[in-house]
């Protein structure tokens, strides 16, 4: 891995991590803390995951028009100041649940930013070959975080309280800036100037138009709202159903992050292996597969039965991740390369928020097994969706000029 990507894989995985250690800490605080239920930690994660679908569009602007370095860099900044506000307002006895949503939502948006311009500048640090091994190791290091992440975050929370998970998930965040300060982002010619709704029309007609863009759209929308409708769940699931503790929580959570690390580290070996439409394809049934031992905790309430499906939904998706990734980059126009990642962040993040509404009114209906199953169907659906498309019959990286619609 060639130096400049490596400083962007640390900076990755310690703003990950950050990110990681506060998303966990912040329905284990809502439940053990506040009394909060299913409806209340569902609401909690749609307002925490709002600002993707509202901001990764202006940010893919800025992306495109401005330093990517720089906005990585103020994301950080953003995510660390609403951290610490968390932090004083826990310690001072004035954090509330909207406190908490509202201040969480405030930190996504800096996640955001980062999301929109660490994919943005990898083409230009390594050659097109490399494209692969370059958000492999910004995968592994994403992995790693959501391995590590909820643990320390559900430990510190059950022994020491949430003042020093908070202390952690924003030291963690300005970490994430030194290995930035040594990076040097290439020159790229200064865009012409258009409206705004035109370069948005663009970015959309894109993917929309793109034969294998679009599917791959479709499916990860699926995927994200169905992810997070039972992350709405998940954490009241887990201590009311499955009488887990708060550290218990977390080391269930963070199998999420001991499968993204192994399927990154077997990405390499597979792709040596495997078609790259079949490694694209597995992520999805692999979701479906895990979806399907969740819903089966409802019936028989086994931690280590909803350790495993946490497991397989990091392991297949991270595939998934890496190679549709490059797949986007490698057909993509380089000018186009922010905003065509906003537009898949847009839509797929955004999917977010909705799963997650639809959790807490699932919840408040018909309980935490409503969500449960309302998921299953949704990874059904994903996966049916990439198996009819053209991207499972993709033996190799496509071209650009053969895979950009005309």
């Amino acid at each position: 891995m060639q130096n400049p990507v490596r400083r962007l894989a640390l900076s990755n995985l310690s703003a990950q991590a950050s990110e990681q250690v506060a998303l966990s800490a912040a329905p284990l605080l809502a439940v053990l803390s506040f009394g909060a239920g299913a409806e209340a930690t569902g609401w909690l994660q749609a307002a925490q995951t709002l600002p993707f679908l509202l901001l990764a569009l202006p940010a893919d602007l800025l992306a495109d028009r401005t330093s990517r370095l720089h906005l990585m860099i103020g994301a950080e900044a953003i995510r660390a100041a609403a951290l610490l506000a968390i932090l004083v307002l826990a310690g001072t006895g004035h954090l509330g649940i909207a406190g908490l949503a509202a201040l969480g939502a405030l930190g996504a948006g800096g996640t955001v930013a980062q999301g929109v311009a660490a994919p943005a500048i990898v083409p230009a640090l390594v050659p097109r070959a490399a494209l692969a091994s370059a958000n492999r190791a910004l995968e592994l290091g994403r992995s790693l975080a959501f391995m590590a992440g909820p643990a320390l975050g559900g430990a510190l929370i059950g022994w020491l309280g949430a003042g020093p998970a908070y202390g952690l998930a924003i030291g963690l965040s300005l970490l994430a800036v030194a290995p930035l300060a040594g990076l040097t982002e290439p020159p790229r010619p200064a865009p012409a100037r258009r409206n705004l709704a035109g370069e948005l029309r663009e970015g959309v007609g894109f993917v929309l138009s793109h034969p294998l863009l679009r599917p791959i759209l479709v499916t990860a929308v699926l995927f994200n709202a169905a992810w997070f409708l039972l992350q709405a769940a998940l954490v009241v699931h887990a201590v009311r159903n499955l009488g887990l503790s708060a550290t218990g929580v977390g080391t269930v959570l963070a199998l999420f992050g001991a499968g993204m690390v192994a399927g990154a580290l077997a990405s390499p070996l597979l792709a040596a292996r495997a078609r790259l439409g079949a490694l694209i394809a597995a992520g999805p049934l692999v979701a479906l597969l895990a979806s399907l031992l969740m819903l089966a905790t409802a019936a028989l309430p086994s931690p280590a039965l909803a350790g495993a499906a946490l497991f397989l939904f990091g392991a297949g998706p991270v595939l998934w991740t890496i190679h549709t990734t490059a797949l986007r980059q490698a057909v993509t126009p380089g000018a186009m390369l922010g905003r065509v990642s906003a537009t898949v962040m847009t839509a797929t993040y955004g999917a977010r928020p909705l799963g997650a509404a639809l959790g807490a009114l699932l919840a408040a209906r018909w309980g935490v097994e409503a969500c449960l199953l309302a998921s299953s169907l949704g990874f059904a659906a994903q996966a049916a969706v990439i198996l009819v498309s053209p991207a499972p019959g993709l033996r190799e990286m496509p071209a650009a000029s053969a895979a950009s619609p005309a």
